[in-house]
């Protein structure tokens, strides 16, 4: 079996699931991974693993940016009344699943860049060595900047919490 065959069926839902994290949406999580092997079967880098990370953390920035142009396209459109397709209410495993969703992106964004890229590196699986040349930290630093970093997550996660009990309380 070929070394990139192997990576693919190691890696890819760690890739899928660290790209889902970055752009929030599971079928172009899908696209944008198969996009990073299609890459790596081209170029065969000499680290895949660490190299298919540093690719998709780059394709889910530029992705990133793309939604930004599109964005303000929409809003552009805004007036258009064609431009806004009927919604449909959503079933409430739905709604509930798309609430947790929402708790952890917006938990994830108030952390630092730092802080949420080694947090997703380490939840895709990356190990501290991996983690360390991706993010240019020290291998020693890997370690304390991750228990960090999960300690910020936590604390935003239960600001939220805190911050919606008070203002259910006070409605």
């Amino acid at each position: 079996m070929d070394e990139l065959e192997l990576l693919y069926q190691s890696t890819y839902t760690a890739v899928v699931r660290f790209l889902y994290r970055k752009v929030w949406d599971a079928e172009r999580a899908e696209d944008l991974a198969q996009e990073v092997f299609v890459r790596a079967l081209a170029h065969r880098p000499d680290k895949p693993r660490a190299w298919v990370f540093a690719v998709a953390a780059n394709l889910a920035r530029d992705e990133a940016r793309a939604a930004v142009r599109r964005k303000r396209h929409l809003t552009l459109l805004k007036g258009d009344p064609v431009a806004h397709p009927t919604i449909q209410p959503a079933a409430d495993t739905l709604v509930e699943h798309d609430e947790r969703v929402a708790a952890v992106h917006e938990a994830l964004s108030v952390l630092t860049p730092r802080d949420r890229e080694i947090l997703l590196l380490w939840d895709a699986g990356l190990s501290y060595p991996e983690i360390a040349a991706q993010t240019g930290l020290a291998l020693g630093a890997v370690g304390t900047t991750l228990a960090r970093a999960r300690r910020r997550l936590v604390e935003a996660h239960d600001r939220q919490h805190a911050d919606k009990g008070n203002h259910a309380a006070h409605s």
